[in-house]
């Protein structure tokens, strides 16, 4: 028996397929993202067996439409599943707001305090960190790896000064400066002169190299204004970038490449600096990088730190539930938060808005604006004790037909 291919080509039905022809197949179900668990099954179970090309055709288009249909179960509240499934192993979270976290020594909000954090997409996080990944040219090696640090890592004069004093004498400042301090953060005096130098406009600035201090002359007499003034000097940005407390270099075992973790973050102007890749330098600012790189990197770094909390505390979630939670706070477009001033803000139902929060200001908003309550969900049918309509993915009245996928692949196949 033979049938007409599309193209025009003629083969015949009942020939043996070869070993080619049964991984070029497989290799088709990987492309179309089936599991490599029943591919590695597949391939087993054809590995001597003298199937026709017919039969092996007709296998992978029925596990192909198991897979579909086993990818969730129709009606299943997904929504329900995933919140008891992240909110009862927050249950078994300590309460530890900060730790030492590994070669960091950084102070990490972890545990509960976190995932709050997270699921309340935070304006400003407690701890803001960035992982700066390096290129090539400067991740090999450590010393070019400090240039990258030195260019990033926040340098003001309280950190390179011993002391900063007030000399009554002659109503100056005295800032003396820490000569190894300044070696190890590749600085000289004539650096911190320049800055230095709007503070002595009215008066003068004076340096002294074999005490390394400079001498500041504000030209005031007023011990109070001096005091504000030191204060103003203590504060003054030397290097760096603003908003990066310190930043420390270490190795990563697993690339064997030096890259820098940073405490606080401004990825728009380290990303500038030559040197830093680009491509993998993140921070776990969930508001910045949806600023910097769009929605979906943010919705990313949602996925990233919920499954990292929750890794460090020991807990197995399914990472279905946290993709739930991710695009759920970000299929908008932004960041919306779990809760009264997000996703359960925005809701259409009055009565599901009403028994979140703040019940009496949400009736009374929806009194004056004349808003209808439709009873389609699931929290206003219970509040009036009716029957829910319809509950979980997948209760609606369209349906895909599997079977019309079924020729729809056969015939890719054949083209193919």
């Amino acid at each position: 028996m033979r049938i007409k291919k599309k193209n025009w080509e003629w083969i015949k039905i009942s020939e043996i397929a070869s070993d080619q022809f049964k991984e070029k197949t497989l290799e088709y179900l990987k492309n179309i993202s089936i599991s490599s668990t029943i591919i590695d099954e597949m391939a087993s179970l054809m590995k001597d067996a003298k199937l026709t090309k017919e039969q092996v055709q007709y296998f992978a288009d029925q596990v192909y439409l198991s897979y579909q249909k086993a990818m969730i179960v129709p009606m299943e509240p997904i929504g329900t599943v995933a919140a008891q499934s992240i909110g009862e192993p927050g249950t078994q979270m300590t309460l530890r707001t900060f730790h030492f976290a590994g070669v960091s020594e950084f102070s990490v909000t972890q545990g509960l305090p976190r995932l709050i954090e997270i699921v309340d997409a935070r304006r400003n996080p407690s701890t803001p960190i960035m992982y700066v990944f390096l290129t090539e040219e400067f991740s090999k090696n450590r010393k070019k790896a400090r240039e990258i640090h030195q260019k990033i890592e926040q340098i003001r004069v309280d950190s390179i000064a011993y002391d900063v004093e007030i000399d009554l004498a002659d109503y100056s400042i005295v800032v003396y400066l820490d000569g190894e301090l300044l070696e190890d953060k590749g600085l000289d005096i004539e650096d911190i002169t320049k800055k230095l130098k709007k503070y002595g406009k009215k008066g003068s600035i004076d340096v002294r190299d074999e005490n390394n201090c400079i001498i500041i002359n504000p030209d005031l007499e007023d011990i109070q204004k001096l005091q504000k003034k030191r204060e103003k000097i203590l504060k003054t940005l030397i290097s760096g970038i603003k908003g990066v407390k310190r930043g420390i270099i270490y190795k990563d075992n697993d690339t064997n490449e030096w890259m820098i973790q940073t405490e606080g973050t401004n990825l728009t102007e380290v990303l500038k600096i030559k040197g830093v890749d680009n491509m993998r330098t993140i921070s776990n600012h969930i508001h910045e990088i949806e600023k910097i790189f769009g929605i979906e990197a943010a919705r990313e770094i949602i996925i990233r730190e919920s499954r990292q909390v929750l890794r460090d505390q020991g807990l197995d979630v399914d990472q279905r539930h946290l993709l739930a939670m991710a695009d759920l706070m970000c299929y908008t477009g932004r960041i919306l938060q779990i809760g009264r001033h997000g996703i359960s803000g925005v809701k259409e139902s009055i009565l599901a808005r009403a028994a979140f929060e703040v019940t009496i200001k949400q009736l009374i908003n929806a009194s004056v604006s004349g808003e209808e309550e439709k009873l389609k969900g699931i929290p206003e049918n219970v509040i009036i004790g009716q029957l829910v309509p319809t509950i979980g993915t997948g209760a609606i009245k369209i349906q895909a037909d599997l079977e019309k996928y079924r020729e729809i692949l056969q015939d890719m196949s054949k083209n193919a």
